[in-house]
């Protein structure tokens, strides 16, 4: 039964930043890539970032590279995704999700958190 909880959604200045956090409970985390996406009303959801586990490679979507960064610590079993410079179409509900070693969808969810960006 692997779990995923955020944290730390909230609302900010353009400009500003965040730091979401994602607890992983149950499973294998070291085994899991994981990943962030984000969704708004009447859009699709869209992916964000993504961290492998070991190696730590990561991705990021083009609208976010170079402010956004996502990291993970094994130790914690807990991925962040650190944002900056925040802008209004950040604006979105963040959810982190697991892909176990050898699949290719994201399998496990968390319940998402709240990120409102203010102009």
């Amino acid at each position: 039964q692997v779990q995923l909880v955020e944290s730390g959604g909230g609302v900010v200045q353009a400009g500003g930043s965040l730091k979401l956090s994602c607890a992983v409970s149950g499973g294998t985390f070291q085994t899991y890539r994981m990943g962030w996406f984000r969704q708004t009303p009447g859009k699709e959801r869209e992916f964000v970032a993504s961290i492998s586990p070991v190696y730590l490679n990561t991705d990021y979507s083009d609208s976010v590279r170079g402010r956004f960064t996502t990291s993970r610590d094994a130790f914690k079993n807990t991925v962040y995704l650190q944002l900056n410079d925040l802008k209004p179409d950040d604006t979105a509900v963040y959810f982190c999700a697991a892909k176990t070693m050898y699949g290719v969808n994201y399998e496990y969810w968390g319940q998402g958190t709240q990120v409102t960006v203010s102009s």
